[in-house]
C-alpha cells in the first residue's frame, strides 16, 4: 500500500495510523483543487469493515445520526486518553459517548435542548435496580390526559402514564431536586416515545427517530385497521434499560462516569460557544444540518412536547437553508470558532453528504470554509458500504443518492501557526 498525501501531521502517520491492510483505500484519481493545494478524495471502508461491534448504550435512536465507528476510527486514531473531543452539532450523542468509552473528556453542543436529554444521561449510568425502585415510587394518575389529542398514538391508559410521567418529570427538575436517575428516565421514555414495535409507548407507527404528524398517524391507523393497545410504560423503560446497559463493561462504565464529571453541555449556536477555552480542543468529530433535508425539529415534536421544549422556537433556531451560500454563511462562523478552540496540531472531521441526488457534493464547499479559517485540508475521506434497510427507505442506495455517504473533510490546526 503506497499512498502519499503532503502536509500531514508529524505526530501520526496517516498511512499506519489511519489505514488498516483490511482497509484498502485507494485514492481517486480527481482532486479538489484549492489554491495551490490538491486536495485527494480517498475511498475505503474505514469504520465499517472488520470494525468492533458498537455500544449497546449507543441504542437511541436520532435522524440524521451517524455510527458510532465513524468517530471511534479517528478519536483512536487522532487522540490519547483524557484529550478533549467535540461535537458542536452534538444530535444525539454519537460522538460524545464513543469518545467517553474511550477515556477521553468530552464536550458537546446543540441548539435542540432534546440533545443533553439523550445524551447527559448515558454518562451517569445508573444501575437498573435503582431504575426500577424510583419507576416503583412513581404514582399513575389515570384521570390525567394530554392538553393535546394524543388519541391516535396511545390508549388512554398509556396516555395517562406518559402525561404523569412527564408532570413528575418536570416537577423534579423544577424543584432542583432531578439527579442522574430521574435523567435516565427522561431519556428513556423520550426515546420509546412512538416506534413501530411493542417496545414503545405507541401503536404501530414510523420508526422511533421521526414522529409523524397527528393527522398522518390517524391515516395509518386507518390503513392497518389498528388501534391503540394499552402498553405497561414503567415495564418498558426496565426492558430498554437493560438493553443499553447490556453490553457495557465495567471499565466502559467508570470511563463514562469519568468523563461525565468534567462534561461540559452547551445549548446554543455552534458560531458562539465562548465557555470552551481556547486551543483546548484535540478533535471536532461532527455532522452539520444539511440544507433543508432533515427537518429536525418537524422530526421530534412529540419529544418536544414531553420534554417541555418548544419545537417552534427550536425550529426557527436550526440552521435549514434551502440555498448552498446561505448554509456555507453560517458554516463559515462555525470554522472560524473551531478553529479558535482547537489545539495546534489539533483536528476536525467534518462529515457531509452528497444531498440533491448527488449533484452537490457539500465538501468541496466545506474545504474553502476551513481553510479561510486557518486550517489545513488533508483529505476527503469517503467510506464505501452497503447500506441499510432504514436508508433504503429514504431512496438511499450504495453512497450514489442521500446525506447519509459518510464523507469526511479531514482538517488540521497546524502547529506554531500565528
Amino acid at each position: 500500500m503506497n499512498i502519499e498525501i503532503v502536509g500531514l501531521m508529524e505526530s501520526v502517520d496517516f498511512e499506519r495510523d489511519l489505514f488498516t491492510e483490511a482497509v484498502k483505500p485507494k485514492i481517486d484519481k480527481s482532486f479538489f483543487v484549492c489554491g495551490e493545494r490538491n486536495i485527494p478524495r480517498i475511498m475505503g471502508e474505514f469504520w465499517t469493515a472488520k470494525q468492533r461491534q458498537a455500544s449497546s448504550i449507543h441504542e437511541i435512536a436520532y435522524r440524521a445520526c451517524f455510527k458510532p465507528q465513524l468517530p471511534a476510527f479517528f478519536i483512536k486514531s487522532l487522540t490519547t486518553e483524557n484529550d478533549i473531543v467535540y461535537d458542536p452539532f452534538g444530535g444525539r450523542g454519537t460522538t460524545v459517548i464513543e469518545a467517553a468509552l474511550l477515556g477521553r473528556n468530552v464536550i458537546s453542543n446543540d441548539i435542540n435542548p432534546l440533545s443533553e436529554i439523550l445524551t447527559r444521561p448515558r454518562l451517569e449510568v445508573p444501575d437498573w435496580i435503582e431504575i426500577k425502585k424510583r419507576l416503583d415510587e412513581i404514582k399513575f394518575e389515570y384521570a390525567v390526559k394530554a392538553e393535546i389529542d394524543l388519541s391516535m398514538f396511545f390508549h388512554p391508559d398509556t396516555e395517562s402514564e406518559i402525561v404523569s410521567l412527564k408532570n413528575y418529570l418536570k416537577s423534579r427538575r423544577e424543584s432542583g431536586l432531578e439527579d442522574s436517575i430521574d435523567r435516565w428516565i427522561r431519556m428513556v421514555s423520550t426515546n420509546r416515545l412512538t416506534g413501530h414495535s411493542s417496545g414503545f409507548f405507541s401503536v404501530y407507527t414510523l420508526p422511533p427517530n421521526q414522529a409523524t404528524s397527528r393527522e398522518s398517524q390517524i391515516k395509518i391507523n386507518e390503513k392497518l385497521k389498528q388501534v391503540p393497545s394499552y402498553r405497561n410504560t414503567k415495564e418498558i423503560i426496565i426492558k430498554k434499560t437493560k438493553s443499553l446497559l447490556s453490553g457495557v463493561t465495567a471499565d466502559e462504565k467508570k470511563n463514562l462516569k469519568r468523563a461525565s464529571r468534567d462534561a461540559l453541555f452547551l445549548i446554543g449556536d455552534a458560531r458562539k460557544t465562548r465557555k470552551i477555552k481556547k486551543e483546548s480542543v484535540q478533535l471536532t468529530v461532527t455532522s452539520p444540518p444539511f440544507l433543508d433535508i432533515v427537518q429536525y425539529a418537524k422530526d421530534n415534536w412529540l419529544r418536544c412536547w414531553f420534554n417541555s421544549v418548544d419545537s417552534e422556537e427550536i425550529s426557527k433556531e436550526i440552521t435549514m437553508s434551502k440555498k448552498i451560500d446561505d448554509w456555507s454563511s453560517v458554516m463559515r462562523e462555525v470554522f472560524k470558532e473551531l478553529y479558535r478552540i482547537t489545539k495546534q496540531g489539533g483536528w476536525v472531521a467534518f462529515e457531509v453528504g452528497e444531498v440533491r441526488n448527488s449533484s452537490l457534493n457539500l465538501d468541496e464547499y466545506v474545504i474553502p470554509l476551513g481553510v479561510e479559517a486557518g486550517f489545513s485540508c488533508e483529505a476527503v475521506m469517503i467510506n464505501t458500504q452497503n447500506f441499510t434497510k432504514t436508508s433504503n427507505i429514504w431512496g438511499i442506495k450504495n453512497n450514489s443518492i442521500g446525506t447519509n455517504s459518510n464523507r469526511i473533510v479531514l482538517f488540521r490546526r497546524e502547529k506554531n501557526r500565528e
